[in-house]
């Protein structure tokens, strides 16, 4: 069965809530990205593999799981419970099945709120790109998403931060990879708060920077 990598930074309030949804057999990698609010033990408490991951940056986190893991198939969902992790399934399962290579989760939002205007904006950008330039037929650089731990490696990701996501698809598209989309439910955070990349202006537009540059570069 996967595991499930998790890319961390303060995200003690939400980690309880996530982890105890995770589904049987699928097992939990938090990569913690120098936390301060005690995201590490609190993880560890909860039958996660902890990882401890630098330099800072999203992408180094993501990696850091990767390398971490041992299941055959890979499963990437951010940490702070705005996906639920009982739709794990939808991502990996045709991964699993050998019916595609990299299955990535469109974001669907449940409710107002849960996806600002500002980060839709930015997303369809990039995808719009991403579906002229390598012709992948994705609409979302899906946070959630599964692979085959070896195929993954072999890509030879090297952005560390918020170009990682992108990356993998240009790679993997590049290498001949079945790239495919299915819908996933996005939702508020339980703990009220916001996201690190698309809960405000400024960090959206860190992650349009950083993955302009893995589409230039």
């Amino acid at each position: 069965m996967p595991d499930v990598v998790l890319p961390c930074l303060n995200e003690a309030v939400a980690l309880p809530w996530v982890l105890a949804r995770m589904p049987a057999g699928y097992h939990p990698i938090v990569a913690d990205n120098g936390s301060s609010d005690g995201s590490a033990a609190i993880a560890a408490a909860h039958g996660a593999t902890v990882v401890h991951a630098s330099p800072r940056g999203f992408g180094a986190a993501a990696h850091a799981g990767l390398t971490a893991a041992a299941a055959d198939v890979v499963c990437f969902m951010d940490a702070d419970g705005s996906f639920d992790p009982r739709q794990l399934p939808l991502v990996a399962v045709p991964v699993l099945d050998g019916g595609c290579d990299l299955m990535l989760g469109r974001r669907r939002p449940t409710a107002r709120g849960a996806w600002p205007l500002h980060a839709r904006l930015g997303n369809a950008v990039v995808a719009w790109r991403l579906r002229r330039s390598a012709k992948v037929p994705v609409h979302d650089l899906g946070p959630m998403r599964a692979a085959r731990r070896e195929a993954l490696l072999a890509l030879d990701l090297t952005d560390r931060r918020f170009g990682y996501p992108l990356e993998m698809v240009t790679r993997a598209a590049a290498t001949g990879w079945r790239i495919a989309e299915v819908d996933v439910a996005y939702s508020p955070r339980p703990d009220g708060g916001r996201s690190k990349v698309t809960g405000t202006v400024a960090g959206t537009l860190r992650a349009v920077r950083d993955m302009s540059r893995v589409m230039t570069g």
